[in-house]
């Protein structure tokens, strides 16, 4: 069981910052990517919609004799990680919004969360709000059309100037030093933030606290692979070739795709 892989999941090809991370810190693992780009972007969506959407690529991934998942993808996390866990016998970790590291290093006692709309209005995230930031101030922007622009690879495209220009520019305002990226595709779009904001704001994701809650996992149960062997497999349910061609680029090596039908 140990040498199984990984699986990770994502509306599409934002969760690759989360792999990346996960393979910068765990190099001897083996991953199953699955993008469900047939469905982006899942900001829209209802609890409802998430639920089967994202018990289907389960269903897929465990068909797979993978040994934990990880849904990279706040959204998806916000609104079906419960009932995910309830219905599939093995680790699943999720994807929380870095509220809690924020208000730690918040000097200002104000903060802002950029997500999916989804995300944003999220009962999750108000829970994570009430529970770690009593005394900071959290302002909510739901981004609606940031997360496309991630999955065309056009990352300092006009559409995406001028996306950033209506949710993040007017930040600058509110004099905020920490700045939360709750979606999994941002993280890419991290060159372009700063350029906005300046160096006076911290930009704050989850990447490194999943890969630290997966290893952590990968020990308590025994589950490292010790084979010497590892390997990547990257699947999508559109077009493969696209996924490919974006996903090689925000990787920074070259991936080949397969085409699923979820």
């Amino acid at each position: 069981m140990n040498n199984l892989l990984i699986g990770v999941f994502d509306s599409g090809v934002g969760g690759l910052s989360i792999l990346k991370e996960l393979q910068n810190r765990l190099s001897d693992e083996s991953f199953l990517f699955f993008a469900d780009q047939k469905n982006v972007p899942y900001g829209g969506k209802s609890k409802e919609e998430l639920v089967t959407l994202t018990s289907k690529i389960m269903e897929f991934l465990t068909a797979r004799k993978i040994k934990m998942v990880v849904i990279a993808c706040n959204t998806a996390t916000c609104y079906a990680l419960e009932e995910l866990r309830n219905n599939f016998p093995l680790p699943i970790v999720g994807v929380v919004p870095a509220i809690k590291p924020a208000v730690e290093q918040t000097k200002v006692g104000k903060i802002a969360l950029i997500s999916t709309p989804a995300t944003a209005q999220s009962q999750y995230v108000t829970d994570l709000i009430n529970k770690y930031a009593n005394n900071v101030e959290v302002l909510r922007i739901g981004c609606a059309g940031l997360e496309d622009v991630v999955e065309t690879g056009k990352l300092h495209g006009p559409k995406t100037s001028e996306l950033l220009n209506k949710y993040v520019a007017p930040l600058k305002k509110e004099g905020i030093d920490q700045l939360v990226l709750g979606c999994t595709h941002y993280p890419f779009l991290k060159e372009e933030i700063v350029s906005i904001l300046g160096p006076t704001v911290t930009l704050v994701d989850s990447g490194r606290a999943v890969a630290n809650r997966v290893e952590h996992l990968l020990d308590e149960n025994n589950l490292r692979n010790t084979s010497g062997k590892q390997t990547n497999r990257f699947f999508t349910n559109k077009d493969a070739d696209d996924f490919s061609r974006v996903a090689s680029e925000l990787l920074g090596y070259k991936v080949e795709a397969q085409y699923a039908s979820v």
